[in-house]
């Protein structure tokens, strides 16, 4: 007599499909535990005070209401234990659950970034339950535009923050989003992102421009001013006029320095070459860019020069426009040129406000698009790279002086060097 014998892969089969399950029950038991835990404690620490009759002024008073309560684990039902606490101006209110609490922080915070990311306000509910249960609430389209509403007043109370930090370096660039309501189809969010004297990357403005005009710029340089921003030690960006010419009617800033970003300049460069020479010029302009010295890197310089002077001389000029602002970071700590070559914390930050723009098929209005880059940069602020050997930082404010990335002894074989 045959005996048929499921396979072990079959029975194992069931068992996913109950672990979520699990998750879930053995949430609900711990947080039943943690507020049981937080009662009996609180009830301990005032047992000793009795009212005229002897009797207890702090005691438990059975449970509240139940409510569903959204964890990462899912959605349980909880009914929390509740205290009556006689004491005069005093009251009992939970820290493992708060009165009116139905979604945990993580639960909170994935909201914003979801939708930042580029779901639809209407797939929240039917995309969460699958993970998070049945009873789930407070992801309904109108959740998701009374979040939006409370961003715009994070926004516009961050725009008139002080600035009380300074700053070595800035990073500025201008990014084409596109919009559905307006006149204008398109605006300019203009981005500075500063280096602080301890390392740290953070965002100093986000503004609606008009392309990346004079005008605009010099709007956010001088708001920044206004509120406290310093000069800093040198500014990195492409070569849109508009930053540059404002940045030099700003008062105090006619000495800050200047530096090409690397990453822009390349793509000019190769815009003007055949497809066919783009890899072996690609490779060239890298080389460059990482050169150990500032001889090294015009020895390659003119070596693309003499290859490509008679037959592409606009790619050739392209590259030598700008120079001396090219090649500014030689001027600086060897460990800040992969920071200050490029603008790329701008650039791939603003990959996620893109995938938004693109799902959404464009902002709503510049207000939108505006609070919208904020809040992704913002969160994208979380994970920037601290920059490398920050200490080098207090060096340059303090006046030490390098060249090829390396600390000189005066300040006049600096001088030199600039002027060559």
């Amino acid at each position: 007599m045959l005996k048929v014998v499921s396979p072990r892969s079959e029975s194992h089969q069931e068992i996913p499909s109950h672990l979520d399950e699990i998750a879930r029950i053995g949430a609900r038991r711990m947080l039943l535990e943690a507020l049981d835990a937080e009662v009996a404690d609180y009830i301990h620490r005032h047992k000793a005070e009795r009212d005229e009759a002897g009797h207890r002024l702090v005691v438990r008073n059975g449970a509240g209401k139940p409510r569903n309560v959204t964890m990462g684990g899912g959605t349980v039902d909880v009914s929390a234990p509740r205290v009556n606490d006689r004491r005069p101006g005093e009251k009992f209110t939970s820290l493992v659950l708060p009165p009116y609490v139905r979604k945990s922080p993580k639960v909170e915070s994935l909201l914003p970034l979801l939708y930042l990311k580029g779901l639809s306000t209407n797939a929240f509910e039917g995309a969460l339950r699958e993970f998070l249960g049945e009873g789930v609430t407070g992801l309904s389209p109108a959740s998701i535009v009374k979040l939006k509403k409370s961003w715009e007043a994070e926004f516009a109370l961050w725009e008139k923050r002080a600035i009380t930090k300074r700053y070595a370096y800035i990073f500025a660039d201008g990014v084409n989003v596109e919009i559905r309501l307006g006149e204008d189809k398109k605006i300019c969010l203009l981005v500075l992102i500063g280096v602080t004297e301890d390392g740290d990357k953070e965002l100093l403005a986000v503004h609606p421009g008009y392309r990346e005009s004079k005008d605009s710029w010099g709007y956010v340089l001088s708001s920044l001013v206004a509120r406290g921003l310093a000069p800093p030690l040198v500014c990195v960006g492409d070569g849109a006029l508009g930053f540059w010419a404002a940045l030099r009617a700003t008062g105090g800033f006619e000495k800050c320095e200047e530096q090409r970003c690397w990453v822009h300049k390349i793509a000019n460069v190769l815009d003007k070459l055949p497809k066919r020479l783009q890899g072996d010029a690609k490779g060239m302009l890298h080389d460059m860019m990482r050169a150990e010295s500032k001889k090294a890197c015009e020895k390659i310089r003119d070596q693309f020069a003499k290859l490509h002077q008679d037959k592409f001389p606009k790619a050739v000029e392209c590259l030598k426009k700008d120079w001396a602002e090219l090649t500014t970071f030689f001027r600086y700590p060897a460990a800040h040129w992969l920071h200050l070559r490029t603008t790329n914390p701008i650039e791939s930050s603003f990959a996620t406000v893109k995938l938004r723009t693109t799902v959404t098929r464009g902002a709503g209005s510049a207000v939108t698009a505006t609070t919208m880059a904020f809040k992704l940069l913002s969160e994208c602020q979380k994970r920037w790279r601290k920059i490398n050997a920050p200490e080098e930082i207090k060096n340059l404010f303090a006046g030490v002086v390098y060249q090829d990335g390396v600390v000189v002894t005066t300040a006049s074989t600096h001088q030199e060097a600039a002027a060559s």
